[in-house]
């Protein structure tokens, strides 16, 4: 079967041909087809444009961006191309969370995930190469987006393009070059992903530790417990808190022999964090006093069990902060005395506060306390602050309220924020400001 000759343009520029565009030619693509294009490879370019940049210039930009390894994509599209929702449509059909630069015709502009970059960067950003000539308007988007993007750049990107229907013979030939041109940046990228996945397995053999002190914590409360299904007055709602509680004991287990990530952790701390409440509900039922209200567990040491009250305290040199406490340590903290903090191992030989411990300890914390909590209750502590950086969420995972969501090149599919996409200038108009060509809007 003959290639098409959008096909056939499309490998020439992947393999740094040149390659010649026949004037005025009709877009070849549409966004469905950018998108599938982008999700192989960080640069597309479209058949159709009559442009100066050339093949080499396409190799470079997209070796710098893979050599990076961050979720940058840039498109070049005919003047004529549709424009109506173009970035919110890329988005949803690539489903990869990223920065997006579009030229379109003479004009330029782009829109990221939150995640990866905040609205008044990819402004910035924006406004500063708008005007310029095409190669170096998006060289200088690159180099200012992958100093600026947060994450990684997406698995998809090391897997074989589609030739869409080019000689096998000219493939073999042609894909020497492609495995020559491509092994550094393939290894710089495998490589980067190697030590981070070492780091993740060295401290979650670390958190480990501390989880396992909490599963056998929490089995030693179950078998000091004098409760038996049948004994007499027990009733089908004590039965249903002491099920409910050993259900968590096997899962925490079980979650915690699974885990292969520092994130993974989540799952058994709240799986802990729900066993010790049913312990609380039954404690209370037998004793006929009134059911507690669902609270966070104790701050200093979820060992300690389901929080009294909540009570001020400051970390060293920080603002103070309304924490759950412990009825004993809220007594501590009235007396002037220091609360029963529960400490771990940092890695050097040395115990220290969890929550000045390092960055594994983020997951363990979220299992304990939501995500909703956490910003509030470590603010001003050093895995708080590790916890408010760009790459935290990369490496040990997201969803700790203000701390993160989904990362760089991360793939979410239609679930994004369309406001981060949405409609340019009010009425989908592409872009505004700065470069003669520009559709007018802005931001």
């Amino acid at each position: 079967m003959r290639p098409s000759p959008a096909a056939l343009a499309a490998l020439l520029l992947a393999l740094g041909a040149p390659v010649a565009m026949a004037p005025g030619a009709a877009a070849a693509t549409d966004v469905s087809a950018v998108a599938d294009a982008l999700e192989k490879n960080p640069v597309y370019v479209d058949p159709a444009v009559r442009t100066s940049l050339t093949s080499a210039d396409v190799a470079s930009l997209t070796k710098r961006i893979k050599d990076a390894d961050k979720p940058v994509m840039v498109a070049v599209l005919p003047a004529d191309f549709p424009r109506n929702d173009l970035f919110t449509d890329l988005r949803t059909k690539t489903g990869v969370v990223g920065v997006y630069g579009v030229r379109l015709g003479d004009a330029f502009d782009a829109r990221a995930d939150r995640a990866v970059m905040s609205a008044a960067a990819v402004h910035n950003l924006t406004t500063s190469v708008r005007g310029e000539p095409t190669g170096r308007q998006l060289d200088d988007f690159v180099t200012a987006a992958v100093r600026t993007a947060r994450g990684s750049a997406p698995s998809s990107w090391g897997a074989r393009d589609d030739s869409g229907g080019a000689p096998v013979g000219a493939l073999v030939g042609l894909g020497a070059v492609v495995v020559v041109g491509g092994a550094g940046a393939y290894a710089l990228t495998r490589r980067n992903r190697r030590r981070r996945e070492a780091e993740q397995r060295a401290a979650l053999d670390r958190l480990r530790v501390v989880v396992d002190e909490d599963i056998t914590a929490f089995g030693e409360e179950l078998d000091r417990l004098d409760f038996h299904p049948a004994e007499a007055g027990a009733d089908d709602s004590m039965r249903a808190d002491y099920e409910r509680a050993l259900d968590a004991y096997e899962k925490a287990k079980q979650d915690m022999a699974a885990a292969r990530r520092p994130e993974d952790v989540r799952a058994v701390t709240g799986a802990i964090e729900d066993g010790r409440f049913s312990l609380a509900l039954l404690a209370a039922r037998r004793e006929g006093r009134p059911l507690p209200e669902r609270r966070a567990p104790c701050f200093f040491d979820p060992r300690h069990g389901p929080s009294a009250e909540d009570a001020s305290w400051a970390p060293p040199g920080g603002a103070p902060r309304e924490v759950p406490v412990c009825a004993a340590d809220a007594a501590r903290l009235r007396d002037g005395a220091e609360p029963l903090v529960r400490t771990v191992d940092t890695g050097a030989g040395e115990r220290r506060p969890y929550y000045d411990a390092g960055p594994a300890y983020g997951p363990w914390a979220g299992g304990y306390f939501g995500g909703g909590l956490l910003p509030g209750l470590l603010f001003g502590t050093v895995l708080g602050s590790m916890m408010a950086s760009p790459a935290y969420a990369a490496d040990y995972g997201s969803g700790y309220g203000d701390f993160g969501g989904p990362e760089g090149g991360d793939v979410t599919g239609a679930d994004f924020d369309g406001a981060d996409f949405g409609d340019f200038g009010g009425g989908g108009d592409f872009g505004g400001g700065g470069g003669g060509g520009d559709f007018g809007g802005g931001f």
